[in-house]
């Protein structure tokens, strides 16, 4: 029998709630809260499973989580089932793991909407921007010299002007 695990099934007919509703509550499965009461700890994968859902369990049930994790990884090492349950392996933080921590620490619903306006105004502004730009420059500041050569036998000619006709009265 399991301490931490009597811990659950006393706070739970305390509350005076069943395995069904625990599981309606928790979504955790009816087979594992039934054996995380009974210290079954072989009906699970991994001991993180067994911690997962005992904290899970514990929180619905108000209990002091800390502790009652404290005392299942006591009852893990002991059982035997998971012999290096509660050892990992320690690694150095790299830059990845820090900005991971970070951005897992932003709240989406506040800043997702603010990045929308900052983009939206940045993006209103350099369309504006561009226009302007576009409207003060001369389309023609390209073209280079004229386009018309006159040809070298009429060098220094003006163009014919139309002959005077009868003046229409109007």
């Amino acid at each position: 029998m399991s301490r931490a695990g009597d811990k659950l099934r006393q706070a739970r007919e305390q509350r005076k709630l069943s395995v069904n509703q625990v599981a309606d509550a928790t979504k955790i499965k009816t087979d594992h809260i039934r054996a995380l009461e009974d210290g079954n700890f072989g009906a699970f994968a991994a001991p993180v499973y067994v911690r997962g859902f005992a904290r899970t369990y514990a929180a619905l049930l108000h209990l002091d989580v800390p502790q009652l994790v404290m005392e299942l990884d006591a009852e893990l090492s002991q059982s035997g089932e998971f012999p290096d349950s509660s050892v990992l392996p320690h690694r150095k933080r790299t830059f990845v793991d820090t900005l991971s921590y970070l951005v897992s620490k932003v709240n989406w619903r506040i800043v997702g909407p603010v990045a929308g306006i900052i983009i939206a105004i940045w993006g209103s502004v350099s369309i504006f921007r561009s226009w302007q730009h576009a409207r003060s420059v001369d389309p023609l500041r390209d073209l280079g010299p004229g386009l018309y050569q006159s040809r070298q036998t009429n060098a220094g000619e003006l163009l014919p002007l139309p002959t005077p006709g009868p003046i229409p009265k109007g």
